[in-house]
């Protein structure tokens, strides 16, 4: 009996350890579908305050564990400056064979802005972290909600850290990046001008760099760049802070600033981080205070072309293969077509040459497309001004422009509707005369 005892007691007192201070464990993906032949290695850090009953807020490190993070998180955890946040840290991949690595995959990985590293977390990084259980029972669970999650990284994952969000808000609305790589490796230099197109995210920013940080002056200004995305942030209406100093490219400062950004990231916890509004004159015209995507389970109108006529019947736009341009040509009384040019220039991160999904005149001459990251409205002189994003990550396969109404498809037959102040210009009704926006 003294026996049966004593092991309960050595139990209970195993038990009280576990739980008694924050567990680190290791892991390791292999052969990713998004990066084949990879290895990824990845820590998971849970607080002794997570006791297993409901999920918890995340906090994803990109690079490994940077900043003294976990130590950080500890001191912030328990002064109630952030919640229970599961800390999960990644390495990026790496095709080795023995001792040999063929392949260092950190920038294809991370300074892409397509969204592939998005979709490995959320498909292979998050459920392998919660498949793990502790010592003494506990399992792994990490809220859904974008609001309980934080993303983080330096240099080229500091990048990554605001794509994944950026293209994914619907997983990440809290990002800390500092010396991030907004310059021309991958694409990460286009930042600037998209979020001062896109239609305002929930996002919260603290960014960060040094007047010094030129790491490899090919392929731009680090420093520079990071300047013109906290701007573009401003002009947008985007909740940051930006912190500078005149450090080189080294996340010395990046450590020191972590507990500050940390408690800005999750300052009015659990207040929501919401959307701003932006500067952007052609999103303030055609969007609707209030009005957002939703749930749509009617009659689908008629879908949008592959072509499109103005409304006054003098201009014909078709795509161009294998090409971000669409074609005009002026179209006289008689309706032939001549003066063909390259005219309409679209936006297109994924770098990949897929058709457009669709497009239609407005009735004031703007021109809606629908394309693989979102539909871009285009002014009379064939730029694109203002890109209104999915409400899903499933690709759109079908839209159409009805009214004051535009409405999208995706390829699992869901649809949604959305309300803007611009009305459509069907193809095939009355010409119309409309007001001209000049050489601008």
């Amino acid at each position: 009996m003294k026996k049966i005892l004593s092991l309960v007691i050595a139990l209970i007192t195993l038990s009280a350890s576990a739980a008694d201070k924050s567990v680190i464990i290791d892991g390791k993906i292999e052969n990713s579908k998004f990066y084949p032949g990879t290895v990824h290695e990845y820590k998971v850090y849970i607080p002794k305050q997570y006791d297993g009953t409901k999920p918890a807020c995340l906090y994803l490190g990109l690079d490994g564990i940077l900043y003294n993070a976990t130590a950080v998180m500890d001191t912030l955890i328990a002064n109630g400056e952030m919640p229970v946040t599961i800390g999960v840290f990644v390495k990026p991949g790496r095709i080795a064979n023995d001792s040999t690595v063929l392949r260092y995959n950190r920038s294809n990985e991370f300074d892409r802005v397509d969204g592939t590293f998005a979709r490995f977390i959320e498909s292979e990084l998050l459920p392998a972290a919660q498949s793990h259980t502790l010592a003494d029972g506990r399992t792994i669970k990490i809220s859904t909600d974008p609001n309980d999650r934080a993303i983080s990284g330096a240099s080229s994952s500091g990048i990554a850290s605001f794509n994944a969000t950026f293209c994914r808000p619907d997983l990440f609305s809290r990002i800390y990046t500092t010396c991030g790589t907004f310059v021309s490796m991958r694409g990460g230099h286009e930042y600037p001008a998209l979020i001062r197109k896109y239609e305002p995210r929930p996002m919260r920013v603290y960014i960060h760099d040094g007047s010094n940080d030129a790491w490899n002056p090919l392929f731009g200004h680090w420093y520079e760049q990071n300047l013109l995305v906290a701007s573009a942030l401003e002009f947008a209406g985007y909740e940051y802070k930006a912190v500078w100093d005149d450090g080189k490219h080294s996340i010395k400062n990046g450590t020191r600033l972590f507990p500050d950004a940390m408690r800005y990231l999750w300052k009015d916890y659990p207040s929501p981080v919401k959307a701003g509004k932006s500067q952007n004159d052609m999103l303030k015209a055609i969007l609707i205070d209030g009005e957002n995507w939703v749930n749509y389970e009617g009659k689908f109108p008629k879908e949008a072309g592959k072509t499109a006529t103005s409304p006054d019947g003098k201009v014909f736009t078709e795509t161009e293969k294998n090409s971000d341009w669409l074609v005009c040509y002026t179209v006289d009384e008689k309706g032939k077509k001549s003066n063909r040019q390259q005219y309409y220039w679209l936006h297109n991160t994924l770098h990949q040459y897929f058709d457009i999904i669709g497009m239609l005149y407005a009735t004031d001459g703007n021109l809606f497309v629908a394309t693989k990251i979102g539909i871009q409205v285009c002014d009379h002189n064939g730029r694109v001004r203002a890109i209104l994003p999915y409400p899903t990550a499933e690709d759109i396969t079908t839209f159409a422009f009805d009214g004051n109404n535009l409405f999208i498809k995706t390829a699992s037959g869901k649809a949604f509707i959305r309300c803007i102040n611009a009305t459509a210009h069907p193809e095939g009704a009355p010409n119309i005369t409309y007001k001209s926006q000049g050489e601008g």
